[in-house]
């Protein structure tokens, strides 16, 4: 490849230790096309430290005695969402899967749902709207979502819970009352998601490749946008270890884009991207 004539020296080796790296450390295959993004978002670390190469840079990143590999995975994820992203996904979640779940679970009035990839928020507290139209706080069920990220920056986004008024722009005038504050002076341009959709989250640092400290089983994951940028081997692992985290008849959404044609046996298709464990598929008990 003839290299351009960039800020900082980027060779072709350089950008190898970047793709090894961040596969081994998060999955994701960066393709040669993925090149000048990747520059683009690396370059603003360089001039942070004040480095003048990428050689340089990947060598403070192999060290490893310092944050920048976790800096670096998170400059280089990708974090695309909004409330309600593929709404027929929350469609589904409110008049099937909900549905479902309180006859499935009723002696133990419990249900635990997963946001794999949760990015900056919007999915779990979307998934929180769904459920606060179902669930007060004294329903006397157990209910709650975990919302996990790689990326450590747009989990502390997530976790604060504070976003632009043009966020919820689209929402329907009763899901920007049940679910957020508007915010007064400085902050009027911003709103506040409230406590009655944060009693349902927990959210956690997670990397999917490395071990999962959760011991229960999931009724429902959310993986949406996720595999779509790992490896057909790596892609079909973590599909079976989500079939394997499922209760029996667990639920599995994935992203628009993501199709799981040939990757996996054991799941029926509800619509689209939305699919069902089918009961013979090992898993944990619920």
């Amino acid at each position: 490849m003839i290299e351009r004539a960039l800020e900082f020296p980027m060779t072709d080796l350089d950008f190898a230790r970047v793709q090894t790296f961040v596969k081994r450390r998060s999955g994701i295959d960066l393709g040669e096309a993925k090149r000048m993004l990747v520059y683009g978002r690396l370059a603003k670390r360089l001039r942070q430290l004040g480095l003048a190469d990428f050689r340089s840079y990947l060598d403070l990143v192999e060290e490893g005695t310092s944050d920048e590999p976790k800096r670096m995975l998170n400059a280089i994820t990708t974090n695309v969402t909004e409330f309600f992203r593929e709404n027929h996904h929350f469609e589904l979640l409110e008049h099937r899967v909900i549905p479902d779940l309180l006859e499935r679970n009723a002696r133990d009035r419990r249900i635990r749902i997963w946001s794999a990839g949760c990015s900056t928020g919007e999915e779990p507290y979307s998934i929180a709207l769904v459920l606060s139209k179902l669930f007060s706080a004294n329903s006397g069920w157990d209910v709650k979502v975990l919302a996990t990220d790689i990326d450590s920056d747009v989990l502390a986004h997530a976790e604060k819970g504070q976003y632009p008024s043009s966020k919820i722009a689209k929402l329907p005038v009763e899901a920007k009352r049940q679910g957020f504050h508007r915010g007064t002076g400085t902050q009027s341009e911003t709103v506040r998601v409230k406590d009655d959709l944060r009693r349902f989250i927990t959210f956690r640092q997670l990397n999917l490749l490395e071990q999962w400290p959760m011991q229960g089983a999931f009724d429902l994951i959310f993986c949406r946008n996720v595999v779509i940028y790992f490896d057909a081997p790596t892609k079909a692992k973590l599909i079976g270890r989500f079939l394997t985290t499922l209760t029996p008849t667990g639920y599995l959404f994935v992203g628009h884009s993501e199709s799981l044609v040939g990757v996996q046996t054991g799941l029926k298709t509800l619509g689209p991207t939305a699919h069902q464990k089918t009961p013979e598929v090992g898993g944990r008990a619920s």
